[in-house]
């Protein structure tokens, strides 16, 4: 069997339109690599904010702000795009709205606290609503069967696009500071380097992907009335889909944990490690190359393995990474934490998605990606924000923050346990949302 098979997509479903798919992931991963893990999180602290000791914990508060305005609308954007089948639409918008804040964080130098911190919000509200709205197309295009490995397919693929953007702003970082310029001088064409990218891949998914879902009955209702009564009606039943609730618990804990390695991990090893920011920057390229492997092979592993014991699986392994990382003392010891973050960093994100498509009625399927979104950016303000206060409450000691990052993915590991996915995805397919599915 070829390794992208047709016969892991549904009927009318090609290769071309997945590979539009994927390429979302592909362009949008430039985001997250460059500016929240590579580069501009280590210059918002030692640049923009000038190293203060409030610093870290003013980058993980913008963050979380960010995902505080995502939790509040996504599910109720997620229940419109269903209801008006404008998944793609609202893709476009919140596309065009990351690039610009993205490229307009150029724009900001050292002492520019608050228009970093503006800049940061939008971008990133931006970018997580695309998240959740591209991955609500998954079960549009992979059968059951092989959702896992189409999801394994997208987080690959991004992370290769991460790795184009971070590499292209490695190439110009060294040529740089090989011309004596200051990180003021060369971080914002990094940032403009990212936003282009992203926009050109981004290209081929408008081009390429359908849009499947067909608008919905028309009520009485204004159109967001409209939405957020459904998604009340959802939560009321919230009952019916428990296997679905408790891996939105799950995901609370462990996806906080992915957070503060996405955000943090520059920071932590330029300030605790000693790497300087061309070694970051290394460092970060190939632990895109381990996730790019990992989101690949689990892909496939998951759907022979069984989705929750592949989860667990990098569940284990984020804890053992968290332990190293904050023990040992050398780059080479931080260099083996990096490269098992690496190989599960991809492979619980996509195993994740997976899930999630799993156990969401195919008719709602927006709006419970929607609640998938809600539950990983409380995550995104758990995990940060409790490393940034208690590295701030200790006087900087960002080692015990890390150690504390070990326990979010233990608990995500026990709330696990209760997930059946067999039970879960009867009751999706047999659920008021499952008409037509």
């Amino acid at each position: 069997m070829a390794l992208f098979s047709t016969e892991a997509l549904n009927p009318g479903v090609c290769r071309r339109e997945v590979f539009g798919w994927a390429m979302y992931d592909f362009a949008n991963s430039g985001y997250t690599t460059v500016v929240l893990t590579a580069v501009f999180a280590a210059y918002f602290v030692g640049a923009v904010a000038d190293g203060a000791a409030w610093a870290t914990f003013a980058w993980t508060l913008a963050l979380s702000v960010s995902h505080a305005i995502v939790m509040v609308t996504m599910p109720a954007m997620g229940a419109w795009a269903d209801r008006y089948g404008t998944k793609k639409r609202l893709l476009l918008l919140t596309t065009t709205g990351c690039v610009l804040a993205t490229a307009a964080l150029a724009f900001v130098g050292p002492g520019m606290v608050a228009l970093a911190v503006l800049l940061i919000v939008v971008s990133n509200v931006c970018f997580a609503w695309g998240e959740s709205l591209i991955a609500a197309f998954l079960p549009e295009l992979a059968r059951p069967a092989a959702m896992g490995r189409v999801s394994g397919w997208g987080w690959s693929f991004g992370y290769f696009g991460g790795m184009l953007a971070l590499g292209l702003s490695l190439v110009y970082v060294i040529r740089a500071q090989g011309q004596g310029q200051t990180a003021a001088q060369f971080v914002p064409v990094t940032m403009w380097i990212t936003a282009g990218l992203f926009a050109l891949a981004a290209l081929f998914t408008f081009k390429l992907l359908k849009e499947r879902a067909e608008p919905q009955a028309r009520s009485t209702e204004s159109g967001l009335k409209a939405a957020l009564s459904r998604l009340h009606s959802t939560y009321h039943d919230a009952r019916r889909y428990r296997d679905f609730m408790w891996l939105l618990a799950c995901a609370t804990a462990y996806q906080g944990g992915v957070t503060v390695t996405i955000t943090l991990a520059a920071i932590y090893a330029e300030q605790v490690i000693g790497f300087v920011q061309q070694e970051t920057m290394v460092l970060i390229f190939v632990l895109n190359i381990a996730a790019a492997l990992g989101a690949f092979a689990f892909g496939y592993w998951q759907d022979r393995l069984g989705h929750k014991l592949a989860l667990g699986i990098t569940l284990v392994g984020w804890i053992a990474t968290c332990i190293i990382a904050a023990l040992t003392t050398t780059k080479g010891g931080f260099w083996y934490a990096a490269a098992i973050a690496g190989l599960c960093m991809g492979s619980s994100q996509s195993s994740g998605r997976a899930m999630a498509g799993m156990l969401a009625p195919p008719r709602q399927l927006a709006e419970f990606y929607g609640l998938w979104t809600f539950a990983t950016r409380l995550a995104s303000i758990i995990g940060p924000l409790s490393y940034g206060a208690i590295t701030w409450a200790t006087g900087g000691n960002q080692r015990l923050a890390i150690g504390f990052t070990a326990l979010l993915f233990l608990l995500g590991l026990v709330l696990l346990l209760p997930v059946n996915m067999e039970r879960g995805r009867r009751a999706a397919l047999s659920g008021p949302g499952a008409a037509n599915g």
